[in-house]
């Protein structure tokens, strides 16, 4: 499972199981019950948990969306209202709302909000940019050059209220900002100014980024913006006003998620789904694990199903039982974290998958998955990694693993979408890098064949290739997120290491830094190690989130709050603003910076916008979208 990802669970990860006190519903009073039910991982050091301190930076109504419709509720299924309130009024201490006094941040009434042609005008929409997943801004739509790159200045900051993290890449189209929060709401901002057009509560915390296009049938003449929630709920909702126009539930399995943008290609939605049945599994007496990932085909107007394919094609099937007689099943997994790629000279929607939850781990987990763009057809899969079967169980102690896969797999998902990549005389190239630390580049037109594979780092279940690279029609740009930094192994001299058969380059970089690769062979063209964090404590080298390019420059953000600009020739820093600080927001909402993980930074018009804070895996809390230009405020 993807390790910020599994870091889905908004508030960390419960104990497992339940004592017979709380089970039978009394009331404990807080410190009581959150030491019962909450310690043994948020007080433990599990990094996947999110710490007391942390917590502190939520709001009492964040807690009890995440306990009651959000990720932590299976863990909230087993407790009483009022323990719920109990455990939100303990924890949350941030507050839920602007301070009293504070700015009106709406729109002026003439504050320019025009769409029209907003799709031929400079954007960023969805999450690559394009159907292909590039994550590449061509000049005429960032209208920044690599020379005006270090005379960026902060123009605003918007505090997203009553959260620890802000985990949702932005969209900017037709000179507005579209965002998702951790608070359960979807914001519409003036790109210029920060000013509010609208708000929107939704079911569950938004972490996919927004995709904008143009309404059809019953929606004709509007323009919409479609997302989905944390609850596997999908929206279309006008963009110019926030009304909601439909919402679909498409996965009522238990933990299921969309943190994956929806891709949108002639009048049809493409969003895959995800679970974190991963850690749901962890408890002894759940039935683990019956969950397949999946790709639903919408109509764009209408929200209606047109078609849904598993990731793995054979249902759950039972396996064993666990040393406590609790009947085991598979396989499972192969979630879907990222954004779908559309091919539509070839037909087809392009998936990278998760790892397994059970045994037998799928052959379609940890893979390169393509489905018929009009029937969903599965049409091939390569994985590139065999035998990767994983919970959260397989990281206790040995005496007390009880879900773990006999295969325990080294849980080395791909969270990043698949870049589509023509490289000349008729050949295509699919590139994805994984968490083992390799990127991959398979042939979409001989079933998914390797054609090369490049290791940049050790690779980790917390580290490897996290969350997107990025494609500028020359060089593909990765970033390392090695969090235990050691060097790749080279083997004997003159010898020629392989994987799964091919040849494999090796480069002795890990911890954190950025590559840039030559799309048709893998070679490394240039390598930046991390720039270090001086006397700075607690920093991690990581580089995590998402990257982004325009021409001439590379952008890469780290768990250690800082944002860089590389000159895309040689990896050359050109630019270093530390996000990891206090800010006066235009809503006046209190908000930190803090590590950059999971979405990248995207760039419109010659301005730069990029979300600060994420509260888990080591990572520094915050809560703020941040908005860079070169005239500044």
């Amino acid at each position: 499972m993807r390790v910020a990802s599994l870091l889905l669970l908004l508030l960390g990860v419960s104990a497992p199981a339940a004592s017979a006190q709380t089970q039978q519903g009394t009331n404990p009073n807080g410190d009581s019950l959150y030491t019962e039910r909450c310690a043994t991982c948020h007080e433990s050091g599990v990094p996947r948990a999110a710490n007391r301190e942390a917590l502190r930076r939520l709001s009492p109504d964040t807690i009890r969306l995440a306990l009651t419709t959000g990720n932590m509720r299976t863990q909230g299924a087993e407790l009483t209202p009022a323990q719920i309130d109990v455990l939100a009024r303990l924890l949350g201490t941030a507050a839920p709302a602007v301070a009293s006094g504070s700015p009106d941040n709406t729109c002026p009434a003439n504050t320019s909000s025009s769409f029209a042609n907003s799709l031929d005008r400079p954007r960023w929409n969805g999450w690559g940019a394009n159907l292909s997943q590039h994550r590449f801004q061509p000049a005429e739509m960032a209208r920044l050059a690599a020379n005006q790159v270090p005379r960026l200045k902060l123009k605003w900051a918007f505090g997203f209220p009553g959260v620890n993290r802000a985990f949702a890449q932005p969209t900017i189209v037709g000179g507005r900002v579209f965002v998702g929060g951790a608070n359960g709401m979807v914001y519409s901002l003036n790109a210029i100014s920060g000013c509010q057009y609208w708000a929107l509560k939704t079911d569950a915390p938004v972490r996919a980024a927004i995709t904008i296009g143009r309404g059809t049938g019953s929606t004709a003449g509007r323009w919409i913006a479609y997302f989905g929630d944390q609850g596997a709920r999908v929206y279309a909702v006008d963009a110019l006003t926030g009304e909601l126009l439909w919402k679909r539930p498409i996965e009522n399995f238990l933990g299921a998620t969309i943190t994956a943008t929806p891709t949108l290609a002639d009048g049809t939605l493409y969003v895959g789904t995800s679970s974190a049945e991963e850690v749901i599994g962890a408890n002894p007496k759940y039935e683990c694990c019956k969950f397949r990932g999946s790709v639903f085909a919408l109509n764009a107007a209408t929200g209606e199903v047109r078609w849904r394919s598993f990731t793995i094609p054979e249902e759950p099937q039972p396996v064993r039982k666990n040393k406590q007689g609790v009947q085991l099943w598979g396989p499972s997994g192969a979630g879907v974290w990222s954004s779908p790629t559309v091919d539509l000279k070839r037909g087809a929607v392009y998936v990278t998958t998760g790892d397994s939850y059970s045994d037998p781990a799928a052959s379609t987990s940890d893979a390169f998955v393509a489905f018929d763009l009009k029937t969903g057809k599965l049409l091939w899969s390569r994985q590139t990694t065999a035998g990767d079967a994983f919970t959260v169980d397989c990281g206790l102690p040995a005496p007390m693993r009880t879900n773990c896969p006999e295969a325990n797999g080294p849980d080395f998902d791909f969270g990043s979408s698949p870049i589509l990549v023509e490289l000349g005389n008729g050949r295509s190239a699919l590139i994805a890098g994984q968490k083992s630390g390799v990127v991959h580049a398979v042939d979409p037109d001989r079933n998914g064949a390797i054609l090369w594979q490049t290791r940049v780092g050790k690779g980790t279940a917390l580290g490897g290739v996290q969350w997107g690279s990025a494609f500028d029609g020359r060089q593909v740009y990765v970033a390392l997120s090695d969090v235990q930094p050691e060097p790749a192994q080279a083997g004997t001299p003159g010898a020629q290491p392989t994987l799964f058969g091919q040849p494999m380059r090796l480069n002795a970089q890990a911890g954190g830094g950025l590559f840039a690769l030559n799309p048709g062979t893998g070679q490394i063209i240039w390598t930046k190690p991390h720039p270090g964090c001086g006397e700075r404590s607690a920093c991690s080298p990581a580089q995590s989130a998402a990257v982004t390019a325009i021409p001439g420059v590379v952008f890469s953000g780290g768990l250690d709050g800082h944002l860089r600009g590389y000159a895309s020739d040689d990896g050359t820093i050109i630019w270093d603003v530390d996000t990891a600080q206090a800010y006066k927001t235009v809503n006046g909402v209190p908000a930190n910076g803090g590590s950059l993980d999971g979405p990248g930074p995207v760039v419109v018009e010659g301005m730069l916008f990029v979300n600060s804070g994420y509260a888990f895996v080591g990572g520094t809390p915050g809560n703020v979208l941040l908005a860079f230009s070169v005239d500044g405020r």
